[in-house]
């Protein structure tokens, strides 16, 4: 009797650690939902009734799928009104009926303290960039869905397929994504000048100093969402793409490394396009020197050029409409 207790022991344990992290084909849910991650492996006993999230966005997916999170972090870019709540997710509140939940302060990194107070019974990170410290600390709360592979870099589909399992709906989560790439197919369609354009993602460039030519790697979310809209990333990029990495920088005496970028992308206002145009180095970057930028404010647009759940459909059509407008601008191969 004693050999067989322990094989049924053993048989559980298998089947807990085998269990997978989506659903079935019906759709439902198989319990535990085991999720892999950077950090090791979350095992989430049974469906979650409170859901909290940390860091940028995480909110969107239960919130995109019909749930309402218990707390989430408080916007703290782009925020106009300074009511902790990007347009978009104000706008998915107000669809559900629902009051303002409890916003995370992250000014000084995550106050574990008031994810707790929420009692949740799971906490989403799949896009953040928790340290194994943060990790640690929030999985005595509860059960943590963090980043697959390094901090900042998991594209928007794949925060949607982490977080959604993490709530028991993964199926719904696939339905989400498949809604929003359709959205962005039809949109994209009408735009045929972005086809075989390669594009760059400037990081936060100060008018005053442009000695230094900072930008988003490959594995950088804004730079993924590219190929969604039907851009490239140039060779210049990927090579200078170390692994992990969401940034890079290289002098502007180097700017000829960059002769094969079509379209330029950046934060900034005119007063730094105009910079860019007459600085002697910067401009001898085709792409510049055509004018084949775009510059993006500290608003809501600017914002959601970092594809999230919601953010996506919200900006999609004048985010594509300036890409274009750039692509227009570009210079030709033959140049």
């Amino acid at each position: 009797m004693h050999r067989l207790n322990h094989l049924a022991r053993l048989v559980a344990i298998c089947t807990w650690l085998l269990a997978p992290v989506y659903a079935w084909a019906d759709g439902a849910t198989s319990y535990p939902v085991v999720i892999k991650h950077a950090f090791g492996t979350t095992v989430i006993a049974k469906k979650p009734e409170r859901v909290a999230t940390v860091a940028w966005a995480n909110h969107e997916v239960p919130l995109a799928l019909g749930i309402v999170p218990v707390g989430f972090a408080s916007a703290n870019f782009g925020d106009d009104d300074g009511d902790g709540l990007l347009p978009w997710v104000a706008d998915r509140l107000k669809e559900l009926h629902a009051d303002k939940p409890v916003l995370f302060d992250e000014g000084d990194g995550i106050d574990f303290e008031a994810v707790a107070a929420t009692h949740p019974d799971v906490i989403l990170a799949a896009y953040s960039g928790l340290s194994q410290s943060d990790y640690d600390t929030l999985s005595q709360i509860a059960p943590v869905v963090a980043y697959p592979e390094a901090p900042w870099s998991t594209d928007w589909r794949e925060m949607i397929r982490l977080d959604s399992a993490g709530m028991g709906m993964a199926a719904e989560g696939e339905a989400l994504i498949k809604k929003i790439e359709g959205e962005i197919a039809q949109t994209v369609a009408s735009y045929p000048e972005l086809h075989g354009k390669s594009a760059m993602f400037l990081t936060h460039l100060n008018a005053s100093d442009l000695s230094t030519v900072n930008f988003y790697t490959t594995n950088d979310t804004r730079v993924k969402f590219f190929a969604d809209l039907g851009l490239t990333s140039p060779k210049s990029i990927v090579a200078a793409s170390a692994p992990g990495k969401f940034a890079g920088s290289i002098s502007a005496e180097r700017i000829d490394t960059f002769d094969d970028v079509d379209i330029v992308v950046t934060y900034g206002n005119e007063q730094l396009l105009e910079a860019l145009e007459k600085n002697p180095l910067m401009a001898r970057m085709p792409a510049i020197g055509k004018g084949a930028l775009v510059t993006l404010g500290p608003n809501p647009v600017g914002t959601a050029a970092n594809p999230t759940p919601l953010s996506i459909s919200w900006v999609l059509k004048d985010y594509v409409a300036l890409l274009a407008d750039a692509a227009r601008k570009s210079p030709s191969k033959s140049q």
